[in-house]
């Protein structure tokens, strides 16, 4: 199925992801279904009304795809997630960051979605880049275990955009990489190789000793324009404990880049 699940609670941050599940479906020739799940409050009267004339007027921002509109009732993370296993390709959704309005929406808890989800997903800002190409995607090296399940989905744009993916790693003073990092990046220049994809291996030192991932990459990423930043979104063994700050702080990026997550 080469159907894009986009979840939206019918903000205009929404329409951003909204407008990425477009770009996403018009790419790989395939369709959209229009997600949102229903509050308490918008399940009957005016509001269930209100609700779904928002998501007609979502809908008209999607040029390029067939669109189908899909309503649930619940807790919006676990029918998302039950969505998920739906048949979908991939999923794109937009957050609000660690400070908007609908944060129990989208914001704090995206890292648990995009880990409740079956799928691949991509998540993006409120002012993440309206015309994005994806020319440059950066994948940091890690030592996560089943990364084919990122490899996958980073081909799977790579190709159909043209991308280069930057394979990036960080070198810290005074440490030698483990050899399940190593073995990793070797992985990704193999299956990229056989993808027909093509990369660019980036070591970059870090003149100043820091544990933390998540500003190096974005700092890069930046740098060089990438039109998004591909994680794994479970933490590995190497950095269990710093993880889910590392990977919030990736996912509310300042630049606003999206980011390609799998799990």
């Amino acid at each position: 199925m080469n159907n894009i699940l986009c979840p939206t609670d019918l903000t205009q941050v929404a329409l951003i992801g909204v407008h990425y599940a477009d770009l996403l479906a018009k790419r790989f020739g395939g369709s959209i279904t229009l997600l949102h799940v229903m509050t308490s409050n918008e399940v009957v009267g005016e509001s269930r009304l209100h609700a779904k004339t928002a998501m007609d007027q979502q809908r008209t921002h999607i040029k390029s795809a067939p669109v189908d509109l899909k309503y649930l009732e619940g807790d919006f993370m676990r029918e998302i997630a039950r969505e998920s296993a739906n048949g979908h390709r991939l999923m794109v959704c937009a957050t609000h960051g660690p400070r908007g309005l609908r944060q129990s929406l989208f914001g704090a808890d995206i890292l648990k979605l995009v880990r409740r989800s079956e799928i691949p997903s991509l998540v993006v800002q409120g002012h993440s880049p309206e015309v994005n190409d994806f020319k440059v995607i950066v994948m940091p090296v890690a030592a996560h275990e089943h990364l084919e399940k990122l490899l996958r989905v980073v081909s799977d744009v790579a190709q159909v955009f043209g991308s280069t993916v930057h394979i990036y790693q960080v070198d810290r003073p005074g440490e030698n990489p483990s050899p399940e990092l190593l073995a990793n990046k070797l992985l990704m220049m193999e299956w990229l190789e056989r993808a027909g994809v093509e990369y660019l291996e980036v070591e970059e030192p870090q003149e100043r000793y820091s544990i933390g991932f998540a500003q190096a990459t974005i700092t890069y990423a930046e740098r060089v324009k990438a039109g998004c930043i591909a994680m794994m979104s479970m933490p590995s063994a190497e950095y269990r404990y710093i993880a889910d700050a590392e990977k919030e702080r990736l996912l509310m990026n300042e630049p606003g880049i999206p980011v390609l997550c799998a799990k």
